[in-house]
């Protein structure tokens, strides 16, 4: 061997070394011989480092993998030879393998096996027995061994394929024929053997048992001597933790419902007599995290077996089974309150399987409805916060908490559906407790009573948030809690998770307002002062300012009273802050958003005036106009990147916050309405400027379009004016992304404005074109996987305007301009049908011929464009489905094959007997297609249904 190359496999070597022992590698395994080398020096032990040897390993890895079926029937035994001979040195050794050669060893004996023991070594097992009897280094081979042949057969986060699935199956049959008998004994005797001097291989062994209890026949493993066994195990401190899941793969196992309840409770009923149901006296949470997961496990296998047997109309064994549900609830509560998060997480899915069939019983009993009353209980005290938790630096352990806090808000759900009146009831009492002494309650339980109140509109679910009507007891319940919240003075407690919760409970019941609007002044101090958009945690602030932009919103004309007030008190919080005062702004630009979104809103949905609403738009948007034009003059001076980059980020800012405050528009009407068209012109002379500046042309171009789309919606025809000088500027220079992001406004003008603007679009049609062709034939690296990806994004967008202007009606766009340009046109969307493995465009560019064929293909079409029809686009619907890269498999391509239909279906249409007629004499025999199918094909063209011919042709 390249004794050289092989120092760069240590981890620690330069990158030159790694560089070469990589490429070395590759040789290696594309080489006839060079397994050999490889398996001479793992059998003789030539090389004493661990990365050589698992470099070996590799090599025959890939061998076995990938090249076995070229090897002699010679060249497979010395394979074969080799690893046992390995497999006898390990006993000898002075020192133990690595743990990742071992592993690695063992991958490579599964690979063996799965080729070779159905056909050339069916003593595989017997073989490795034979070798390693009871010394522990061979039985931790062979029971590494045995999980890596497990992986091979049954994992279930690999994908197969269906004739690997078939090749696994066969391998699981003729093994529970053959030898797993012999293997059950084996695990015994291991068992028995180390249980008591060699934790680490009976934990090893436990876990295999586990792994092969899900595919081999149970009553090998849930017997006696097996079971007795492994409940010995759980009173062993270093095993009981395997020992738990290996019990919990054994209740897993699928089987009869009768059996199954029997088979749980004879377990429970020992382990209940072992005292291992008593919880309070376990102190070791990881144990009783995997215990959790067993009596998790043991419970929904009984709702399993009872759900079976209510189907199966077995009342008597029902209630049997019910009642050993029953008899395992108390249990679940203890593990479900207990204070470690992992141990009560575990038990979640028994516990919502539990109330599920409380949801079916027609009457709860007595015992029953205090088990719900207890999980309701438990669910409360679960979800509050405990001391620990990082509220300003959240992390691994407050994700985790968050997310468990996911499912004990389903299990709150579920008990809404089996008592929504004992739900409601107990948040009120814990809410009401809790909110009288708010002051002296440690903030963790404020956050929680008020986080249920907020969390009973989801449980108790009604139609569009009308939970202050319909239900009575209900609807008053709710809204004594809502007025607590808002006359208790709770939104002034100094914690920030309380302060999010009030906030976001306001804005879930903003009904509640409708039927007592005279609290709506206090909520709104409360968002504008220091417990809102002023509080000293800038994670308040920004979400208050998105909960207080809903707020406004959902409220609408009872806003009237406050809304010049409010405008005053959020107008420093609007401020556009320039880089160079060095002033921290309250609120990021994000956020600021929001509250110009309100601003506009606020004034917009106003009772004032046409002429007063003008006025406060103006008062709104000068100050960002008048800002604009100083920082865009900085901006042309500056020489500084750093500082020319925070120019155009703000100026950039300027047009989003203009643009955002239109959305209290839905259309031009409502802006004449308000008299505000005016303000909006002004506003776009003052940022188109930015278009022609030669700094930081991405950000500017990017923000300027925004406002643009924007404008087309608000200001509709008035907005046309100034679409021709800003398109000029934005095709000046630009790349993939710019033209990308460009082409969408072209299409919403076309679409919305149609033949008003087909002047306009002529002339920069081609202008356009040019741009986009120039970028796209631009040399790229061969594997600039991004460069690629934009080119095919730009393609799709070309393609998607061309079907704007056909779709809109405007084919003259394309035919003024010049025989010579409209067939380089045409001929892109016949390359774009064919060449390019891309469904989306292959579909746009069909749907784009279909229409010219509409268009063009009569009998009165344009000069020659019949003889195109016949020449490319009939071919083009053949040659794009024969491509080896159209996949049927894929949805895009069947919409993309649909498309292709439509167009042969539209050229019959318009030229009739002669399509048939070309298709049967001259087109399909030049493909050497059968005669009958070429009748066929014409006979289902023919068809009066397109439907018919899709399918057809889909076949």
């Amino acid at each position: 061997m390249d004794e050289q190359a092989l120092l760069g496999l240590n981890p620690n070597a330069d990158a030159d070394f790694r560089q070469r022992a990589l490429a070395y590698f590759e040789q290696l395994k594309i080489s006839q011989d060079a397994w050999q080398v490889c398996a001479e020096a793992l059998a003789q032990s030539i090389y004493s480092d661990d990365h050589i040897k698992f470099f070996c390993f590799q090599v025959l890895e890939h061998q076995v993998k990938f090249k076995y079926s070229e090897l002699t029937e010679v060249q497979q035994q010395l394979i074969r030879e080799t690893l046992i001979t390995w497999l006898q040195a390990q006993m000898l050794n002075p020192q133990p393998e690595k743990t990742f050669i071992r592993n690695k060893a063992a991958q490579v004996f599964a690979l063996l096996f799965v080729t070779e023991y159905l056909t050339k070594w069916p003593k595989f097992f017997f073989d490795i027995l034979s070798v390693v009897d009871l010394n522990p280094r061979g039985v931790d081979m062979y029971l590494r061994i045995l999980m890596a042949v497990d992986a091979e057969l049954v994992d279930r986060d690999v994908v197969h394929t269906s004739e690997a699935t078939r090749r696994n199956t066969l391998l699981k049959d003729t093994m529970r024929e053959q030898c797993i008998p012999s293997l059950v004994e084996s695990w015994y005797q291991i068992l028995q053997n180390y249980q008591y001097n060699n934790s680490e291989l009976t934990c090893q062994c436990l876990e295999v048992v586990g792994a092969y209890v899900s595919w081999i026949d149970l009553s090998l493993i849930a017997n006696e001597r097996f079971i007795n066994m492994l409940l010995g195990h759980m009173s062993v401190e270093v095993l009981r933790e395997e020992a738990c899941d290996c019990l919990f793969e054994i209740v897993n196992k699928g089987m009869d419902p009768i059996d199954k309840t029997k088979l749980v409770e004879s377990l429970c009923q020992v382990l209940q007599s072992a005292g291992l149901f008593s919880i309070d006296q376990e102190d070791d949470v990881d144990f009783l995290a995997r215990f959790s997961k067993l009596v998790n496990g043991m419970g929904q296998a009984l709702i399993a077996s009872w759900t079976k047997l209510i189907k199966n109309g077995d009342m008597k064994s029902a209630q049997d089974t019910l009642q050993a549900i029953e008899a395992k609830v108390a249990l679940m509560l203890q593990l479900l309150i207990h204070e470690d998060d992992d141990i009560s997480s575990n038990i979640i899915g028994f516990c919502y399987d539990y109330l599920h069939i409380l949801k079916q019983l027609s009457a709860l009993s007595d015992q029953q409805k205090a088990n719900v009353e207890a999980i309701m209980l438990a669910v409360m005290k679960k979800l509050t916060y405990d001391e620990e938790y990082n509220f300003e630096n959240e992390g691994e352990d407050e994700a985790m908490f968050v997310e468990y806090r996911k499912q004990l808000k389903l299990l709150l759900d579920r008990l809404a559906q089996v008592s929504p009146e004992l739900l409601l009831a107990s948040v009120r009492r814990v809410f009401n407790t809790t909110l009288q002494n708010w002051q002296t309650t440690r903030f963790m339980e404020v956050e929680v009573a008020i986080r249920l109140l907020y969390m009973l509109a989801e449980a108790l679910p009604v139609s569009h948030g009308a939970h202050f009507s319909g239900d009575v007891t209900k609807a008053t319940a709710l809204q004594d809690m809502m007025r607590t919240l808002v006359t208790s003075g709770v939104s002034a407690y100094q914690h920030t998770s309380v302060t999010l919760e009030f906030f976001e409970t306001v804005v879930r019941y903003e009904k509640f307002f409708a039927v007592e609007p005279q609290h709506i002044p206090t909520v709104l101090m409360a968002f504008l002062d220091h417990r809102g958009l002023r509080h000293t945690s800038p994670k308040v602030r920004s979400r208050t300012a998105y909960l207080f932009s809903r707020f406004v919103k959902s409220l609408n004309k009872q806003m009237n009273p406050f809304i010049e007030d409010v405008l005053n008190r959020i107008q420093d919080l609007m401020e556009l802050s320039p880089p160079e005062n060095g002033y921290q702004a309250l609120l990021s630009s994000d956020d600021q958003l929001f509250i110009y979104e309100t601003a506009g809103v606020l004034i917009v949905n106003s009772e004032y005036s046409a002429e007063r609403k003008q006025v406060l738009m103006r008062n709104l948007l000068t100050p960002l106009m008048e800002k604009f034009k100083v920082l865009l003059e900085k901006l042309m001076m500056a020489q500084d990147e750093d500082r020319q980059m925070a120019l155009a980020d703000c100026l950039n800012h300027a047009v989003g916050f203009a643009s955002r405050t239109s959305k209290a528009f839905s259309n031009k009407q409502t802006v004449k309405q308000c008299g505000c068209s005016e303000v909006y012109l002004d506003c776009l002379q003052t940022f188109l400027p930015a278009l022609s500046c030669p700094l930081q042309k991405e950000v500017l171009r990017s923000g300027v379009r925004t406002f643009l789309h924007r404008m087309i919606i608000c200001l509709e025809e008035e907005v046309l004016p100034f679409i021709p000088s800003a398109s000029e500027h934005m095709l000046k220079d630009c790349e993939a992304k710019d033209l990308q992001e460009f082409i969408p406004l072209i299409n919403q003008i076309t679409a919305k404005f149609k033949t008003q603007v087909s002047p306009f679009l002529q002339q920069m049609f081609m202008p356009l074109l040019h741009a986009i062709f120039e970028v796209l034939l631009l040399p790229a690296e061969e594997n600039d996987q991004s460069a690629a990806l934009e080119k095919q994004m730009l393609r799709r967008s070309y393609f998607a305007f061309l079907q704007t202007v056909t779709g809109s009606g405007m084919s003259e766009v394309i035919a003024n301009q010049g025989a010579e340009n409209v067939e380089r046109v045409l001929f892109t969307v016949i390359q774009g049908a064919v060449d390019y493995p891309d469904p989306i465009a292959q579909k746009t560019c069909f749907i784009i011929l279909s229409k010219l064929v509409e268009l063009w293909g009569g009998k009165d079409g344009p000069v020659g464009f019949a003889d195109f029809v016949y020449k490319h686009i009939v071919p083009a619907c053949f040659l794009a489905p024969l491509k080896q890269t159209f996949d049927l498999a894929d949805a895009q391509t069947v919409l993309a094959l649909s498309e292709c239909a439509v167009t042969l279906k539209t050229i019959h249409l318009k030229r009739g007997p002669e399509c048939i007629q070309y298709l049967q004499q001259e087109y399909l025999p030049s493909l050497q297609v059968a005669p009958e199918i070429i009748q066929e094909f014409c006979q289902a063209l023919q068809q009066p249904d397109a439907k018919v011919f899709k399918n057809y042709l889909k076949v």
